[in-house]
């Protein structure tokens, strides 16, 4: 069992990755990321017993409730709202305050760093050039986005604070 569960968490972290790079690139989290994670993390959750997976349903759609009123305020993306509730279902409950708070601190730093990133970059972007490499292109396209005050990237944030809670998660089941 416990190497299922290893194999649980490399996929969740793999997904949490991919889903950071998708909104750095796009500001986009695909809905294959979000229903991977609901997948991976229910079928984690039942191996720890069913009143977990009951536990951290309730846990997530409160949170999700809390998410969906932030960005019906415009204060947070859609894709961010799913990312967020869909790793909340694979955490057990004492996990998920851990989630929330990594996730603040990350989302953070990511703020400090576009702002200073905003106020250094004083010419307009340029435009890579012809058969740059994806990570060339990526970076041009923040620089532009980051001039013209775009969102942040706040999925990555998000994945920081799961990756952190997935790989400090006592996966042991609680047994009373």
């Amino acid at each position: 069992m416990v190497w299922t569960v290893d194999l649980l968490a490399a996929a969740i972290v793999g997904l949490l990755i991919y889903a950071a790079l998708a909104d750095v690139a796009a500001r986009i989290i695909p809905d294959g990321v979000a229903i991977g994670l609901v997948a991976l993390g229910v079928i984690e959750r039942l191996l720890a017993g069913l009143p977990n997976l009951g536990a951290s349903v309730l846990v997530a759609l409160l949170l999700l409730v809390i998410l969906v009123f932030l960005n019906a305020r415009g204060l947070m993306g859609g894709g961010d709202v799913k990312l967020a509730a869909a790793i909340a279902i694979g955490l057990p409950v004492e996990a998920i305050y851990r989630f929330i708070v990594v996730t603040s601190l990350a989302g953070g730093i990511l703020a400090l760093v576009h702002l200073a990133l905003r106020y250094s970059i004083r010419n307009a972007p340029r435009p890579p050039p012809n058969g740059a490499s994806l990570a060339r292109r990526v970076l041009a396209a923040e620089r532009w986005r980051i001039v013209r005050h775009g969102s942040l990237p706040y999925g990555v944030a998000i994945a920081c604070g799961g990756i952190w809670a997935v790989l400090a998660c006592d996966w042991s089941p609680v047994r009373p």
